[in-house]
């Protein structure tokens, strides 16, 4: 998977369990979770020297594929563009594809799909999300 998103990540956006990727020493684009977040470095154990500063460490673009390596189901019909996520017997997240991002939407009986918050650009957003809602972390297996 290519992630072409030469964005340097910013430590206020970036949390101990998001993941991220660096070019490593042969130019190959490396995906790792982050352990720690420390004076201007990122640290993961699998890393040169455990650690990269932020302006080395880069947010990987969310795509559809993302959502449905974390078990995120699309709607059907007019909904086709909504992607859930059930985590627990009544609540579920809803993002919807707006093509170049994806809008967090609640579902309102009376309106539909209704959009809050910002548009979701990078994988740490949503995983950010996901967990400032549920306290619970999802991960791409």
């Amino acid at each position: 998977m290519q992630h072409n998103c030469l964005y340097m990540i910013e430590g206020t956006d970036v949390r101990i369990g998001n993941l991220v990727w660096y070019y490593d020493y042969n130019m190959t684009e490396t995906v790792f979770r982050v352990e720690g977040i420390l004076d201007g470095y990122i640290h993961n154990t699998l890393l040169p020297r455990n650690k990269l500063p932020f302006k080395d460490v880069h947010p990987i673009k969310l795509e559809t594929d993302h959502l449905l390596d974390f078990n995120f189901l699309q709607e059907e019909g007019a909904h086709h563009n909504i992607y859930a996520y059930k985590y627990n017997r009544q609540d579920s997240i809803y993002v919807r594809d707006d093509g170049y991002s994806f809008q967090p939407v609640a579902y309102s009986a009376g309106s539909g799909f209704v959009a809050y918050g910002r548009p979701l650009v990078h994988v740490h957003q949503l995983q950010n999300l996901f967990y400032d809602i549920t306290r619970e972390d999802i991960f791409i297996e």
